[in-house]
């Protein structure tokens, strides 16, 4: 198929363009930019006039649930609905079951989600058998299968010796090992932040020392074992201004935050509502305020939706029962466009935290328009608005978003030149 996408305002923040222009595509790359190559005919157009072209959002952090838990989401139904919040490209973590710790899972996922063809997928192998902290993964086998980094999520490992030799070993292969830094003690039978809200509700508090312990010592084990790190899912400003000495130090460090966790703060948990019980959990307004600075100097590269789609039983419990995470993918550019609308990001700096910045973090082929490049973009109109919910397609409606008015609306969304999601 041959595609001229014509009059769109086209923003690659890797290359620093921004401006009015025409894309043309072609057996799934883009072959020019502005005018049409010599003996070019496009079979099919867009007339983008009023609409931002961008690269495709790539979402560091996507449960897909499936293989083991479908009742909460099945990887054609999330892909699908991360394709409406204009993500191209994903990762999805190792928390299935069984756990993606062997090739036959990696190629499962993989093989449902070409099947799904709603955006590019690649798996975040375990870092651990069974995530049980105890026995190294095969990682070799896992990133010969296709997975692009490895992980515990928030398992500890059982011994800090079995750790930094997981990690001198990834160093070894140039593998990328990505930390959820949470001391399990220190969390252990938290449900919120440890301060005021919390002390106010009667809810047991997981402290910010939770985070920022874990995080000295995964740094310092980085610093030892020379591997390549990221950091996920990070929530306080005492973490952030870790990275940032890390990465001052020239650790070759990176780190993403939840999407979630620069709009909202443990004040939302005033109600007790389930909708807002995450884990790590929301901090305060301060953290959140430091959290956003590190987005802004790009000491944080990536924004991710760490999407944890649940079935409705999930959330109807007393708050303490109920399990935590919010469905957010499908939001991703509108909700992100709300830091935009308010001041704290201009729109190709939330652009690139969104594309090359997470794209780069994981060295995947994504996040950028260029000529040569796959086709992989987003088009969406900054002038309409998104209504939350009024189309859902996730399998987890477990978002305090939905029924809110967000800023721009995606058009479409084209992975490989083809068009995945169209409004």
């Amino acid at each position: 198929m041959k595609l001229s996408i014509l009059g769109a305002r086209v923003i690659d923040p890797a290359s620093g363009l921004d401006q009015v222009t025409d894309l043309h595509l072609e057996a799934g790359k883009i072959i020019a930019i502005g005018a049409a190559p010599s003996g070019f005919s496009a079979t099919d157009t867009i007339d983008a006039k009023g609409l931002i072209a961008a690269p495709g959002l790539v979402d560091l952090n996507v449960a897909l649930r499936e293989p083991g838990y479908s009742r909460k989401g099945t990887i054609a139904s999330e892909t699908r609905a991360a394709a409406a919040g204009g993500v191209t490209s994903l990762c999805c973590p190792p928390q299935t079951r069984p756990v993606l710790d062997t090739s036959a899972v990696t190629e499962l996922i993989l093989d449902r989600a070409r099947e799904a063809g709603n955006c590019k997928v690649f798996p975040i192998g375990a870092l651990s058998k069974g995530l049980d902290g105890e026995q190294l993964a095969e990682l070799i086998a896992l990133r010969d299968a296709g997975c692009v980094a490895f992980g515990n999520g928030l398992e500890s490992f059982r011994s800090t010796r079995t750790l930094c030799r997981a990690l001198e070993y990834a160093a070894t292969f140039d593998l990328t090992v990505i930390f959820h830094s949470q001391d399990r003690d220190l969390a252990e039978g938290g449900l919120a932040h440890e301060g005021a809200t919390a002390s106010f509700l009667g809810l047991p508090g997981i402290p910010e020392t939770a985070e920022t312990v874990a995080l000295a010592r995964d740094l310092l084990l980085v610093e030892q074992s020379g591997v390549r790190a990221h950091f996920s899912q990070l929530t306080s400003a005492r973490g952030v201004a870790l990275i940032a000495q890390a990465q001052a130090r020239g650790l070759p460090v990176t780190a993403d935050v939840a999407l979630y966790q620069l709009i909202l703060t443990d004040e939302a948990l005033i109600n007790f509502s389930s909708l807002y019980h995450v884990q790590p959990p929301l901090r305060t307004r301060a953290d959140r305020d430091g959290l956003r600075a590190a987005v802004k100097s790009g000491v944080v590269s990536a924004i991710s939706s760490h999407h944890q789609p649940h079935e409705r039983d999930a959330k109807l419990a007393p708050f303490g029962a109920t399990e935590p995470g919010i469905s957010s993918v499908e939001l991703l550019l509108p909700l992100a466009m709300t830091l935009v609308e308010d001041g704290l990001l201009d729109l190709p700096t939330l652009l690139a935290r969104l594309s090359v910045g997470p794209a780069e973090a994981l060295r995947l082929p994504a996040g950028k328009l260029a000529v040569g490049s796959a086709a992989d973009l987003v088009l969406f109109d900054p002038l309409s608005s998104t209504i939350a919910g009024e189309h859902w397609l996730s399998k987890g409606e477990n978002c305090p978003f939905i029924g809110h008015s967000l800023p721009a609306n995606v058009q479409y969304t084209l992975v490989d030149g083809r068009i995945t999601y169209s409004h």
